[in-house]
Protein backbone atom coordinates (compact mmCIF):
# COMPACT_ATOMS: atom_id res chain seq x y z
CA UNK A 1 0.00 0.00 0.00
CA UNK A 2 1.69 3.27 -1.05
CA UNK A 3 1.45 6.22 1.63
CA UNK A 4 2.59 9.92 1.76
CA UNK A 5 3.10 10.91 5.58
CA UNK A 6 3.88 14.32 6.09
CA UNK A 7 4.96 16.12 9.09
CA UNK A 8 6.87 19.53 10.42
CA UNK A 9 3.70 21.95 9.64
CA UNK A 10 2.88 23.58 12.98
CA UNK A 11 1.83 27.10 13.95
CA UNK A 12 5.18 30.32 13.45
CA UNK A 13 5.34 33.98 13.71
CA UNK A 14 5.85 36.08 10.46
CA UNK A 15 9.14 36.21 9.40
CA UNK A 16 9.24 32.27 10.90
CA UNK A 17 11.13 29.38 9.03
CA UNK A 18 9.55 25.99 8.85
CA UNK A 19 10.56 22.60 7.33
CA UNK A 20 7.81 19.79 6.32
CA UNK A 21 8.77 16.53 5.47
CA UNK A 22 7.12 13.92 3.34
CA UNK A 23 7.60 10.15 3.87
CA UNK A 24 7.23 7.93 0.86
CA UNK A 25 6.54 4.32 1.26
CA UNK A 26 5.30 1.31 -1.56
CA UNK A 27 6.53 3.04 -4.60
CA UNK A 28 9.64 3.23 -6.51
CA UNK A 29 10.66 7.13 -4.53
CA UNK A 30 13.87 7.68 -6.86
CA UNK A 31 11.53 7.26 -9.80
CA UNK A 32 9.07 9.51 -9.71
CA UNK A 33 8.44 13.43 -9.29
CA UNK A 34 7.02 14.84 -6.10
CA UNK A 35 5.43 18.38 -5.10
CA UNK A 36 3.77 20.09 -2.52
CA UNK A 37 0.17 21.80 -2.83
CA UNK A 38 -1.55 23.98 -0.40
CA UNK A 39 -4.84 24.91 0.68
CA UNK A 40 -6.27 27.39 2.44
CA UNK A 41 -9.36 28.26 4.21
CA UNK A 42 -11.86 28.41 1.21
CA UNK A 43 -9.38 28.57 -1.85
CA UNK A 44 -8.81 25.80 -4.32
CA UNK A 45 -6.15 23.65 -3.59
CA UNK A 46 -3.19 25.73 -5.21
CA UNK A 47 0.72 24.38 -6.68
CA UNK A 48 3.52 25.39 -4.60
CA UNK A 49 6.98 23.61 -5.51
CA UNK A 50 7.96 20.29 -7.96
CA UNK A 51 10.97 18.39 -8.35
CA UNK A 52 11.85 15.52 -10.53
CA UNK A 53 12.89 12.64 -9.80
CA UNK A 54 16.44 13.24 -9.36
CA UNK A 55 15.90 16.30 -7.13
CA UNK A 56 18.03 17.99 -10.32
CA UNK A 57 15.10 19.98 -11.72
CA UNK A 58 12.84 22.27 -9.38
CA UNK A 59 10.10 24.96 -10.05
CA UNK A 60 8.53 27.36 -7.69
CA UNK A 61 5.06 29.21 -8.05
CA UNK A 62 5.92 32.81 -8.38
CA UNK A 63 4.30 33.46 -4.30
CA UNK A 64 6.95 31.17 -3.47
CA UNK A 65 10.02 31.58 -5.01
CA UNK A 66 13.07 32.81 -3.16
CA UNK A 67 11.19 31.78 -0.02
CA UNK A 68 11.33 27.93 -0.14
CA UNK A 69 13.30 25.37 -1.05
CA UNK A 70 11.92 21.71 -1.87
CA UNK A 71 14.19 18.74 -1.82
CA UNK A 72 14.89 14.74 -1.67
CA UNK A 73 16.51 11.98 -0.55
CA UNK A 74 16.38 9.67 -2.01
CA UNK A 75 18.03 6.74 0.01
CA UNK A 76 15.16 8.02 2.52
CA UNK A 77 12.13 8.08 0.32
CA UNK A 78 11.60 11.88 1.66
CA UNK A 79 11.25 15.02 0.03
CA UNK A 80 10.94 18.11 1.92
CA UNK A 81 10.03 21.68 1.93
CA UNK A 82 12.31 24.70 3.55
CA UNK A 83 9.80 27.73 3.88
CA UNK A 84 11.30 31.32 5.27
CA UNK A 85 9.99 34.51 5.83
CA UNK A 86 6.44 32.98 6.06
CA UNK A 87 3.29 35.01 5.90
CA UNK A 88 0.15 34.92 7.54
CA UNK A 89 -0.67 34.10 3.58
CA UNK A 90 1.06 31.22 3.69
CA UNK A 91 -1.45 29.48 6.19
CA UNK A 92 -2.93 26.72 4.49
CA UNK A 93 -2.67 22.84 4.78
CA UNK A 94 0.40 21.21 2.72
CA UNK A 95 0.28 18.30 0.70
CA UNK A 96 2.42 16.38 -0.50
CA UNK A 97 1.87 14.48 -4.18
CA UNK A 98 3.62 11.75 -5.83
CA UNK A 99 3.97 11.92 -9.72
CA UNK A 100 2.65 9.97 -12.36
CA UNK A 101 5.99 10.18 -13.75
CA UNK A 102 9.73 11.23 -13.01
CA UNK A 103 9.19 14.49 -14.46
CA UNK A 104 8.72 17.55 -12.24
CA UNK A 105 4.97 19.33 -13.02
CA UNK A 106 2.96 22.67 -11.79
CA UNK A 107 -0.34 20.56 -12.75
CA UNK A 108 -2.78 19.17 -10.38
CA UNK A 109 -3.35 16.13 -12.28
CA UNK A 110 -0.23 14.58 -12.65
CA UNK A 111 0.09 13.64 -9.15
CA UNK A 112 -1.95 10.24 -8.44
CA UNK A 113 -0.77 10.30 -4.98
CA UNK A 114 -1.66 12.60 -1.86
CA UNK A 115 -0.52 12.86 1.85
CA UNK A 116 -3.06 13.72 4.34
CA UNK A 117 -1.54 16.64 4.55
CA UNK A 118 -0.42 19.18 7.45
CA UNK A 119 -1.29 22.27 9.10
CA UNK A 120 0.87 25.74 8.85
CA UNK A 121 -0.29 28.66 10.33
CA UNK A 122 1.80 31.76 10.36
CA UNK A 123 0.66 34.45 13.01
CA UNK A 124 0.72 38.08 12.47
Amino acid sequence: QVQLVESGGGLVQAGGSLRLSCAVSGRTFSTIAMAWFRQAPGKEREFVATIDYSGVAVYYDDSVRGRCTISRDNDKNTVYLEMRGLQPDDTAVYYCAAGRTGKRSNVYGHYDLWGQGTQVTVSS
